[in-house]
């Protein structure tokens, strides 16, 4: 039989203990109101029953030291990168990568590498180039180690594929044993960042000198760019000789061959020219400190001048021209001086031409000064006066290497000598002077380019093109007639410099 409802207040408190109340006695529906802490037991012995709270939350306050302990849980664990970790542990969370097969370096294949991914290198038995992606997104991330602790006699180079690396233009070289490092992207103005380095002592590359134009030719660690006509010089990249790792000088070598002077031409009886001037030499080659180079450059392009041969004088009495001007940078090599025609005057330049017969003396060298010389005099012909027929004779053009030297009785006068140079890799002598010619023989040119002079009522030889050399001079002996002069040599531009 079902107990008779009470009252709200008909019990008081503490009066019902649990021995007076009969087993599953007690519904919702028996009691009206709420139970406070007050109105129960010390001690309740839920542990076979079911209790449904409200469905409302639990607050921190109503948690014992506002904790609930892991092992509470459902799920005490989560896993990371495929390893189960519990609740409360600590690790440390390293770079995600995915790691790939070692690579065996073997001197010839690169590696191009791929966002997100690990590799391992071993460089025994070669060095190895590691290029980073062509594209790159910021937060991706490559991570590269030294297998077998070999990087510092077999490096690794770092490729940046147009992409900067710690925010400069260069490459990376790695040559310390066990380096480890992972590189995150990050823009297009920083690039490829460190972000860990282990075992990395410096991340830089030698940077050498890098330039496109001319003809380019490469002896041993230098590259030659060999300009025979107007062109460009264009340096990407300077040396960093000054920085550590060290790489090329920021400076070449050049020489700089100016174009020679052309002959006059000659008439009637009895006449001859003298030998075109060489143009005018300069350079820098060999340059102290095992030849790394002297003259500094920048990142810029460099117009190239080559200057052309001095025309050659029509026939009859008429002077040839100077040769044309060569120029790189703040370097100018002027033409060679024209040689002068019966009765005319020799023309001042790099080298000075020699003077016809009854012409005065030879042309000046080294005009306009430079230190170095750039060239030397001509030579003297036969005076007005002590002319006769069938001794007509002209003086020698100058040279690099020396004037020009006069006339001799009736032979023209050799030209001055020119000067070797193995700027190019192997030697070559540039800037002789022409000869001047003669009624009994012509000047011999001078070695370099010089053309010889000549004699018997001919033509002189034209001075050699990209030598700079002057032109050899005429002669005339029959009446009438006449005959032309002759051209000088085109000049020629070369820069060297350290490569690797």
């Amino acid at each position: 039989m079902a107990l008779t409802k009470l009252p709200k207040n008909a019990i008081g408190t503490g009066a019902i203990d649990a021995s007076k109340i009969e087993d599953g006695t007690i519904q919702n529906a028996e009691l009206a109101g709420s139970l406070t802490g007050t109105q129960l037991a010390s001690t309740l012995d839920i542990s076979s029953k079911t209790i449904t709270l409200p469905n409302t939350s639990v607050t921190s306050d109503q948690l014992v030291n506002s904790t609930i302990a892991n092992n509470k849980l459902s799920n005490s664990t989560f896993t990371i990168r495929g390893t189960s970790r519990a609740l409360g542990d600590s690790f440390s969370l390293n770079v995600n990568v995915d790691w790939q097969s070692v690579i065996v370096a073997d001197g010839s294949t690169a590696t191009t590498g791929v966002a997100g991914r690990g590799y391992f290198i071993i460089t025994t038995s070669a060095a190895h180039t590691f290029t980073l992606p062509a594209s790159a997104t910021r937060g991706d991330t490559i991570a590269l180690k030294d297998y077998a602790g070999t990087f510092a006699s077999n490096k690794l180079t770092i490729a940046r594929n147009g992409h900067n690396i710690q925010g400069v233009a260069n490459n990376s070289l790695i040559g310390t044993n066990r380096a480890s490092l992972v590189l995150v992207y990050v823009d297009s103005t920083k690039g490829w960042l460190y972000a860990e380095e282990h075992n990395v002592a410096n991340l830089g590359a030698p940077v050498f000198i890098s330039a496109t134009g001319g003809t380019v030719a490469t002896s041993g660690n230098f590259k030659i760019h060999s300009f025979t006509g107007d062109g460009c010089f264009v340096v990407s990249t300077v040396g960093n000789i000054s920085t550590v790792p060290t790489g090329g000088p920021g400076n070449v070598d050049y020489l700089v061959v100016a174009g020679g002077g052309g002959s006059g031409g000659s008439a009637f009886s009895a006449v001859a020219s003298g030998g075109g001037g060489a143009g005018g030499y300069r350079t820098t080659f060999p340059s102290p400190g095992c030849n790394a180079g002297s003259f500094p450059i920048t990142t810029t392009t460099y117009p190239i001048t080559v200057g052309g041969g001095g025309s050659a004088g029509a026939a009859g009495f008429t002077n040839g021209t100077a040769g044309s001007d060569s120029i790189f940078s703040t370097i100018t090599s002027t033409g060679g001086g024209r040689g002068g025609q019966y009765g005319g005057t020799a023309g001042d330049g790099g080298s000075g031409g020699g003077s016809g017969n009854n012409g005065g003396t030879g042309g000046t060298g080294n005009s306009p000064p430079v230190s170095p010389s750039q060239g030397n005099s001509g030579g003297n012909g036969r005076p007005y006066g002590g002319q006769v027929n069938n001794n007509a004779s002209g003086g020698g053009g100058g040279g690099i290497g020396g004037a020009g030297s006069p006339f001799s009785s009736s032979n023209g006068g050799p030209g001055g000598p020119g000067s070797t140079n193995s700027i190019s890799g192997s030697p070559v002598t540039y800037a002789g002077g022409g000869g001047g010619g003669g009624a009994s023989s012509g000047g011999s040119g001078g070695p370099g380019g010089g053309g010889a002079g000549s004699s018997g009522s001919g033509t002189g030889t034209a001075g050699t093109a990209n030598t700079g050399g002057g032109a050899g001079g005429s002669q005339w002996e029959n009446i009438p007639g006449s005959t032309a002069g002759s051209a000088g040599g085109k000049g020629i531009v070369i820069i060297r410099y350290k490569f690797q």
